[in-house]
């Protein structure tokens, strides 16, 4: 199956600091390839997959489930754990929420890079999500929420309601084990972001047990930060943030 352009997974090799990028359900590694590629410009190991069913088409995205997208992540890090001193994971959107299961199932891991990340929705129509997804395969989706003109993340335009249903299980699993994340984070979100409700932040917040949990609010950019206006706050901030992690 073509993929979409430039949905390919980035891979670099780089010196004992390993990061984990991960882009968002629906999403594809066009959202975070330049984050990626900044981090790996630093002279770092970088791993940005592309999680199974995405950057092809919305239909393959339905025939998978969010045990997949996490046994993906999972495979990476062990990659990274495997070459390096130090592992960091950053996510975009619920990529980040991927990164909390990770920082919930390996202890070890040395901080989180949370980029406006998810474990709930505030919208009412979701609760249908069990019964509709049977009856309609996909539903238009809220892509390209960016503020900078002229920009495509390389999502898909439907979401795909099997897929749906499975992410919000994969909110109630990382909800009900949040107890368990304790590494250091730093949390980037926007002030402005039509998918993703502020609730989401501060719940998140709220509920990790980690001593060390830093804030960042954008003010230019909408939900995908990691291709809008304040991108390279977010890089910037992230590559201070992992090389910090490697010091400690």
């Amino acid at each position: 199956m073509p993929l979409i352009a430039g949905a390919e997974p980035f891979l670099a090799h780089g010196d004992r600091l390993g990061i984990l990028v991960l882009h968002g359900v629906g999403g594809s590694p066009v959202s975070v390839t330049s984050w990626a590629q900044h981090l790996a410009h630093a002279g770092h190991t970088v791993a940005a997959p592309r999680l199974p069913g995405h950057g092809t088409r919305w239909q393959d995205l339905n025939r998978t489930r969010w045990q997949d997208w996490y046994e993906e992540a999972d495979r990476n890090y062990a990659w990274l754990t495997r070459r390096s001193d130090t592992v960091v994971v950053m996510g975009l959107s619920n990529g980040a929420t991927l990164g909390l299961r990770l920082a919930e199932r390996h202890l070890d891991l040395a901080g989180l890079v949370l980029v406006n990340p998810q474990v709930h929705t505030e919208r009412l129509d979701t609760r249908l999500l069990p019964g509709v997804r049977y009856l309609v395969p996909g539903v238009p989706a809220a892509v390209n929420d960016i503020k900078k003109p002229g920009v495509d993340e390389g999502a898909y335009d439907r979401t795909p309601l099997h897929a749906a249903h499975s992410t919000k299980q994969m909110w109630a699993s990382v909800k009900s084990d949040i107890h368990r994340v304790d590494c250091p984070i730093l949390l980037i979100h926007s002030a402005d972001d039509h998918v993703v409700e502020p609730s989401n932040t501060l719940w998140i917040m709220a509920n990790v047990t980690s001593s060390d949990v830093r804030e960042i609010v954008l003010e230019n950019s909408f939900h995908v930060a990691t291709m809008d206006n304040d991108a390279q706050v977010v890089f910037d901030a992230s590559l201070a943030f992992a090389r910090e992690m490697t010091a400690a």
